[in-house]
């Protein structure tokens, strides 16, 4: 493996600089043609899945006009619950240099996006790239459609040059990722031994900084395991009056079960449940410290009224550090306008768990299931209960003095002034801990967008 490669000298940083500012327009205007296309790959619609191949094929004709090696991967069709077949958008793989001397870095990105429609509350058409006030309103800008553009016009500045880049670059480029990364997985074990057989280093740049201003780099992520909890009295709804107050009723059950869950200060009351979380040590304490974070405007900017805890470090340690417990939902329930007297005869109550190190999906699972039903047990209900873990992810943590990360908070200095604020993120990002796993290759989250983004918003 190589270990390690010489950063362009000051002078050409300076030249690539000056040449990415004076072609800023341009890069803009692309982000605005890729912004365009309706890539949405959760709705199973097939005008959408044209779309997201249109995406895909926009993208490597960008990766070949960079003279890189493409490689369009076909992953076949996706079955779906009601019947239809659906084709998966290719997943593209490019490499540009194989100099045996130059490390190789692989940079992963996705290039479909989350609903989106004026009336969810967008100020402008989402699909119209729009500048406000010096910032890029529209649909995959931060995600993740701008920060796979940063790096192709990072690679496309050396070109115009003439320059040879620093190091050899593989790009692997999917169109499901909001809907769950259907397939990659699999295809990530068959490249093993090949694509990635020379690969150093795995950069992912699909998260946000966590302040507005300070840069950051991630070096890890909770995991998520999420429930389905059924309880069920018989196969059709009944009507209150004629049957209120003679049966269990499934709602009152389940609103019972949810309730045992976690109290109102955010404590998951699960036997057991935090015996397996790794200790917060005092240099966590004290990096958490450190962090540039503004309590006041972190509150406002999330729009909420107060959070559980008044300290930042209090804070920071709970979305990172501490499993946490969120209630989703309840299926079965009457939930539109207006007052209907029934009595549903079957609801599933929807819940998960962030995972923090050390904690084993197979041991929460248990311990969540034991729970529930000591629980159901206590009621005493003549309904049937059933308990399933439909998702199961681990968390993902790196090193933060390796090579890759070095060598970033030296890259993030020189642009920005300032050393990056080293952080975790409190949700779930399956694909670190997926590379990190099949390839054993050093991963490192590279965040190019600012905490007020509104990702999914």
């Amino acid at each position: 493996m190589a270990s390690s490669f010489s950063p362009p000298c000051s002078g050409l940083l300076e030249k690539l600089f000056q040449y990415i500012d004076l072609h800023q327009d341009e890069f803009v205007q692309t982000l605005k043609e890729w912004v365009a296309i309706e890539s949405d790959s959760v709705q199973p619609v097939p005008r959408l899945r044209q779309e997201l191949f249109r995406m895909m094929a926009l993208a490597a004709d960008k990766l070949r006009q960079l003279g890189a090696g493409v490689n369009s991967v076909d992953l076949g069709s996706q079955q779906m619950p009601d019947g239809q077949s659906l084709r998966i958008p290719p997943t593209i793989l490019a490499e540009l240099g194989n100099d045996a001397k130059k490390p190789t870095v692989c940079f992963y990105g996705h290039l479909d996006v989350q609903p989106a429609q004026r009336e969810d509350g967008w100020l402008t058409d989402p699909y119209t790239l729009t500048e406000v006030d010096g910032k890029l309103y529209g649909r995959g800008a931060t995600d993740n459609k701008g920060p796979v553009l940063a790096w192709v016009n990072a690679v496309s500045a050396f070109r115009a040059l003439g320059q040879d880049l620093p190091v050899n670059i593989k790009f692997i480029l999917e169109g499901m990722e909001e809907a769950g990364s259907v397939a990659l997985e699999e295809l990530v074990k068959r490249e093993k031994d090949r694509f990635f057989s020379s690969v150093d280093y795995i950069v992912i740049s699909d998260n946000l900084w966590i302040s507005q201003k300070k840069p950051a780099l991630t070096y890890g992520t909770r995991g998520n395991c999420y429930f389905m909890v059924e309880v069920k009295c018989g196969k059709q709804d009944f009507h209150s009056g004629t049957f209120g107050g003679v049966l269990n009723e499934p709602m009152a059950d389940l609103v019972a079960l949810l309730g045992s869950l976690v109290d109102s200060s955010g404590h998951i009351l699960i036997p057991g449940i935090y015996d397996q979380m790794a200790p917060i040590t005092e240099e966590d304490k004290a990096m958490y410290e450190n962090i540039d974070l503004d309590l006041e405007e972190y509150q406002k900017s999330s729009q909420v009224e107060k959070f559980l805890f008044d300290t930042k470090e209090e804070l920071l340690a709970h979305l990172w550090r501490y499993p946490s417990l969120s209630i989703h939902g309840i299926e079965g329930a009457f939930d539109e306008p207006g007052a209907k007297t029934v009595i549903p005869s079957r609801v599933i109550g929807k819940f998960s768990i962030r995972l923090v190190p050390h904690m084993s999906l197979s041991v929460v699972e248990t311990q969540v299931k034991q729970h529930l039903e000591a629980m159901f047990s206590e009621r005493n209900s003549s309904n049937k209960m059933t308990i399933s873990m439909v998702l199961g992810l681990r968390p993902w943590t790196a090193n933060i003095n390796d090579t890759q990360y070095l060598a970033a908070r030296s890259a993030v200095r020189t642009v920005f002034g300032v050393d990056p604020d080293l952080i975790q993120d409190g949700s779930t990002i399956p694909l670190a801990k997926i590379f990190q796993d099949i390839t054993q290759k050093s991963v490192m989250m590279l965040p190019l967008g600012s905490v007020d983004d509104g990702e999914h918003a």
